[in-house]
């Protein structure tokens, strides 16, 4: 969306045909990657203890490249994010960042290994990602330019995804590494 600000929605659906099949006759596709992402949290003010989880801090391992990740997620009254402020840059050496965080006392909390196949469709960037432990998802991002509420964009991207006929689509509002570290506390809505 341009700026320091991410509208995206992660969702599992039932079936991913149609959207495949658009995705191969209209979508730009960018690729398939291995995904390292290992998540952090400084121990003076653990992310994981405020549910929801509002911010996370991740060093991205994919191919021969490294970037750290910060996120700070905005939730409504309800429980409900559309958005979050994020900020990211490259690393050029990520077993050094690795030890600058454990000597500010930045631990690591959870590793979330996945495939992640991506296209440019429309106003979206499209990821198929297969994560280890979780199963299947889709991620459908922003990446439009006009200035609407995160609220309306996310509810776009749902109507968009429904075109392709995908069945139930079953959304969570925490992400993989909150799934994988407290999956009894995950709640799936369906939309």
């Amino acid at each position: 969306m341009g700026g320091n600000r991410e509208i995206e929605i992660k969702v599992q659906i039932e079936d991913s045909k149609g959207l495949l099949a658009f995705l191969k006759r209209k979508g730009t596709y960018l690729g398939e990657e291995r995904q390292i992402d290992e998540y952090y949290s400084p121990r003076h003010r653990d992310f994981t203890r405020e549910r929801p989880t509002r911010e996370w801090l991740r060093l991205r391992k994919e191919g021969d490249k490294s970037s750290i990740n910060y996120k700070n997620w905005h939730y409504d009254k309800d429980g409900r994010s559309y958005f979050c402020d994020e900020y990211e840059s490259g690393v050029d050496n990520a077993e050094r960042l690795e030890k600058i965080f454990s000597a500010l006392d930045i631990k690591p909390v959870v590793i979330v290994d996945k495939i992640r196949k991506k296209w440019l469709a429309d106003s979206y960037e499209i990821a198929i990602d297969r994560v280890k432990n979780l199963g299947d998802f889709v991620e459908v991002e922003y990446k439009g330019k006009a200035k609407k509420e995160p609220r309306i964009i996310s509810r776009e991207m749902v109507a968009w995804l429904r075109q392709f006929k995908p069945g139930k689509i079953c959304r969570n509002l925490v992400g993989y590494p909150f799934q994988l570290l407290f999956p009894k506390e995950v709640k799936v809505e369906e939309v």
